[in-house]
């Protein structure tokens, strides 16, 4: 196993080190940001590689057990008599009581047990707040279409499926093979010009009638709206419940009495317009969240009860190890909070 990752553990290290040096001489932004693509692609498929070597675990048959969880209506498809819409769901008897277990959890371990600041934020959001944070550019997946029908598709995952079918074709040449993995692994690089390619390339086309498709475009995955009866302010439907945490900083700090609060909480529902939802639960249009956002003073980076947690060895992925092409490791977290200076 080490013997085949080590190549590739290689690569990733020595692109790392290009992208340092790149940092530390003042390269062009352009020139850093390929470097930065070429060392994720690289750690792609390094990844890739370590979860194919890893042993397979005991599949799940998904459509027995959403079938059963369906019939015992944990959860249904919302508005069914009416047809149904993909991606919203209503959760039954059974399905909100585990819900609702699962967030006093959350709740006790997270909030109560570290006094973290809980707060419940508007879902409606204007629109220069999601302009600021980027949402309105850049929260966005490619998406084609039945060029007949106009069934809509997300391009990365239909190019996937597609690859992979090609790929369990016993005719399918090792060396097709090899390439068709080497396009799944960077699929998250590739620009709207090259993802067009790629559909041309290896003929992709819509898998419910087989017609033409339309080239990837670009759509933002917020739901819109306006508020107020004159229509004149924009706003969102929020895809996420950072926003409200960030925005309540300053109430927080006076809250509490002027000393940085060491986290705040919030838990809502989110909306986020996906263009293909499915898989049950997996991926769909208004799901709930369950977020903290910790604060942190640069000066003093202190907590008064790490020491009953700092001899506790977990699983970290360190920085210095992901531009290496070395793996996770098991550390204790006050070794690993004095790597990064936290002490």
């Amino acid at each position: 196993m080490e013997e085949s990752l080590a190549p590739l553990r290689k690569a990733v290290r020595e692109q790392g080190d290009l992208l340092h040096q790149l940092k530390e001489i003042g390269a062009s932004e352009q020139e850093v940001s390929k470097a930065a693509a070429e060392l994720k692609a690289r750690k792609k498929i390094l990844e890739a590689k370590e979860l194919a070597l890893q042993p397979k675990d005991d599949t799940v048959d998904r459509v027995k057990l959403d079938d059963t969880l369906k019939r015992r209506f944990f959860y249904d498809q919302a508005f069914a008599i009416y047809g149904g819409v993909s991606g919203l769901y209503d959760f039954g008897p059974v399905g909100c009581a585990l819900k609702n277990n699962i967030l006093q959890a959350w709740r006790q371990h997270f909030i109560q047990e570290e006094q973290i600041l809980e707060i419940d934020c508007t879902m409606l959001t204007p629109e220069p707040v999601l302009k600021t944070s980027g949402h309105v550019d850049k929260f966005a997946d490619y998406m084609v279409k039945d060029a007949k029908t106009g069934e809509c598709y997300r391009a990365d995952h239909l190019l996937k499926a597609h690859l992979k079918k090609l790929m369990s074709d016993e005719k399918c040449s090792a060396e097709k093979v090899t390439e068709m993995e080497d396009v799944i692994t960077q699929m998250d690089n590739y620009t709207q010009q090259e993802l067009a390619d790629l559909f041309v390339k290896f003929s992709v086309k819509s898998p419910s009638t087989g017609n033409e498709l339309t080239p990837p475009t670009s759509f933002n995955l917020m739901f819109q709206t306006s508020i107020g009866p004159g229509g004149n302010m924009p706003g969102y439907l929020r895809p996420e419940t950072a926003q409200g945490m960030f925005l309540n900083f300053k109430r927080l700090l006076e809250f509490n009495q002027g000393k940085l609060p060491f986290g705040a909480a919030q838990i809502g529902n989110s909306f986020r317009n996906e263009i293909s939802p499915r898989s049950g639960l997996i991926r769909v249009r208004e799901f709930t969240m369950a977020e903290i956002e910790h604060f942190v003073d640069p000066n003093e980076k202190v907590h008064p009860k790490f020491s009953n947690v700092a001899d506790l060895e977990i699983m970290l992925f360190s920085s210095r190890a992901q531009t290496s092409g070395q793996s996770a490791q098991i550390m204790r977290l006050g070794d690993a909070v004095g790597q990064v200076g936290i002490l």
